[in-house]
């Protein structure tokens, strides 16, 4: 998918004219970019906007640069945009330091890796460190505050052309060949379908056809509806074989069996038929009925680590040469603006520079000053600007190349395995980075011998809080995948394993109330909702984890967690059905 930069020229020729006399330099434009990509231009204007390329009141753009091709598909792209909406807001817009080139700079170095071209995201800091920039500054900004009533900056969005909503997709799988079919039936064993029998020359089928297309929404993730015109040459065999003799006619299938069929163009009847085969294929979770009030909460959120180290003495222990490096420089007056209050201003490190920086410091620096680096990044991916390149970088080379390192070690410094959990605990400062590391295995599986192996660090209490906080973050994530998000969730394997480690590390913990909590509060979220005639409902009966957090009541008190998941979630919750 090729990415473009459509560059305009806001002063319309007048920069070129009369800038070396006013500015003291050429300025050859005063610069507005925005993104073009598939059909649209992505610009920040009192907020991010898409429209119609070129159909603003700014008309045609100076230049259309061609910046590159990124092969993200759009569903990850738009999820990235809606993650730094909050940085992009009308309130936070400012002329000089935070602007639609800023916006462009950041979203290029998502979909590419690498940001807009120089001149043009530093032509407002070259404007303003002239002596008449600095003079017109609060004129310029009196006037960006007047335009912030009109809930935008350049009018773009008012004189814009929208783009016309694209018509959803109907989730209706309409197939014409007993193979189509019975590969639809196949993936719907778990489940439940519904096949829906029709034709052409049906006008009783027809008046059917927007409340199926309905039901099909309504259901998606929990029904595959289905529809065959028997019209159709090939489709006529397959209304043979389920003796189809008229029109319209309904089959359904609850996991994998035929469980139902009926004639008729009765609407009532259909969506009757239709609601109580999901409740077969889907009944209601034994867990509703228990008081589970930190678990039922769908408001939690990941735990992430936002405590910025004192700079200089990280640098002295990064050392002089390690410290001067331009990637550091970059990277750590970044970090201090954010820890400003300036994370708007934050000027956004070359992403790709970082991701290098980064590979060649995990092969190249001692063991033991690693984590100078690894806690700076950490910082660095609280902005979902940075976490979410990363989340989408070839592989996730930087990532996997630090958690490799890491569990490579016979005996990891301990700085090292800390900052190395708080960063990974901060990848969840994206929506895109949960779904990478569910979806992908190679991503997936060191963190999980991280956080396993860390829960045996049993003289460092920190260590074992950040794992346990690691472990929330992924089991939040799983959780909600399994509460109908139709997203990818954990495979069985990884399930066992991960609860098998906190049941063991439940009943190792003896002098930390926090790291328990966080214990707890893991193995809550990884059960919740668990299908209890599988794996990890027998793992967890056969390993006692009931009596093995009940045993914690002694040691801890106070902790209400111990109750909530040791009586009602391991206690009443497994017991089968």
């Amino acid at each position: 998918m090729d990415v473009h930069l459509l560059v305009y020229d806001l002063s319309q020729g007048l920069a070129r004219q009369m800038s070396m006399g006013l500015l003291g330099f050429q300025l050859d434009a005063i610069y507005h970019t925005s993104i073009e990509l598939q059909g649209r231009e992505y610009v920040y204007d009192g907020g991010i906007i898409s429209i119609v390329p070129g159909s603003s009141h700014l008309g045609q753009p100076l230049e259309r640069l061609h910046l590159g091709k990124t092969n993200l598909p759009m569903d990850v792209i738009g999820d990235y945009l809606e993650s730094i909406r909050s940085i992009f807001t009308i309130e936070a817009y400012d002329l000089f330091r935070h602007n639609c080139n800023n916006f462009t700079d950041a979203f290029s170095n998502f979909l590419l890796g690498k940001g807009i071209p120089s001149h043009i995201a530093q032509m407002p800091q070259a404007v303003l460190d002239s002596p008449f920039g600095r003079m017109l500054m609060p004129q310029l900004t009196q006037g960006v505050n007047a335009s912030r009533q009109n809930g935008s900056i350049l009018g773009l969005q008012q004189s814009s052309q929208p783009i016309a909503p694209v018509k959803a997709a109907s989730s209706v799988k309409n197939v014409t060949s007993q193979s189509e079919l019975s590969a639809l039936l196949d993936q719907a064993k778990t489940s439940c379908a519904v096949v829906y029998f029709t034709s052409a020359t049906c006008a009783p089928c027809k008046m059917l056809y927007p409340l199926y297309d309905q039901l099909a929404e309504e259901f998606a993730g929990k029904a595959t509806l289905i529809k065959i015109d028997i019209a159709q040459p090939q489709a006529s065999l397959v209304a043979s074989q389920y003796s189809i003799s008229a029109t319209p006619t309904f089959v359904t299938f609850l996991k994998g069996e035929q469980e139902n069929r009926w004639s008729g163009a009765d609407q009532a009847a259909l969506r009757g038929n239709v609601q109580l085969l999901v409740q077969m294929a889907h009944p209601s979770h034994p867990h509703e009925k228990l008081r589970l009030p930190t678990f039922a909460n769908p408001n939690s959120k990941p735990v992430l680590f936002g405590k910025v180290p004192p700079m200089q003495k990280l640098m002295a222990k990064m050392g002089a040469e390690i410290s001067n490096r331009p990637e550091v420089e970059h990277l750590r007056r970044f970090i201090e603006d954010r820890t400003k209050g300036e994370a708007l201003d934050a000027v956004l490190p070359n992403m790709g520079h970082m991701a290098s920086f980064l590979q060649e410091s995990v092969t190249k620096m001692p063991i033991d000053t690693l984590f100078t680096i690894v806690d700076l990044f950490r910082c660095a991916l609280l902005d979902p600007r940075v976490s979410g390149y990363f989340a989408e970088e070839a592989s996730h080379r930087t990532v996997v190349s630090i958690l490799n390192t890491v569990n490579e070690q016979s005996e990891c410094p301990y700085a090292l395995r800390l900052v190395t959990l708080q960063m990974a605990c901060n990848f969840f400062s994206t929506p895109l980075f949960p779904d990478e590391i569910l979806r992908n295995e190679h991503l997936r599986a060191p963190i999980t011998r991280l956080i396993s192996t860390s829960f045996l660090d049993d003289g460092h209490s920190n260590t074992r809080v950040a794992a346990s906080s690691l472990l929330f973050n992924i089991a939040l994530t799983d959780r909600k995948s399994r509460l109908g998000e139709a997203k990818p969730s954990l495979p069985d394997e990884d399930l066992i394993e991960l609860a098998a480690s906190v049941v063991e590390a439940i009943a190792q913990e003896e002098a930390s109330a926090e790291a328990l909590q966080g214990m707890l509060s893991a193995l809550g979220h990884l059960v919740y909702f668990t299908n209890l005639q599988g794996e990890l409902a027998d793992l967890l009966r056969a390993l006692d984890a009931e009596g093995t957090v009940l045993a914690k009541k002694k040691a801890f008190p106070k902790e209400a967690l111990v109750t909530e998941v040791g009586s009602e979630l391991l206690g009443k919750g497994l017991r089968a059905p």
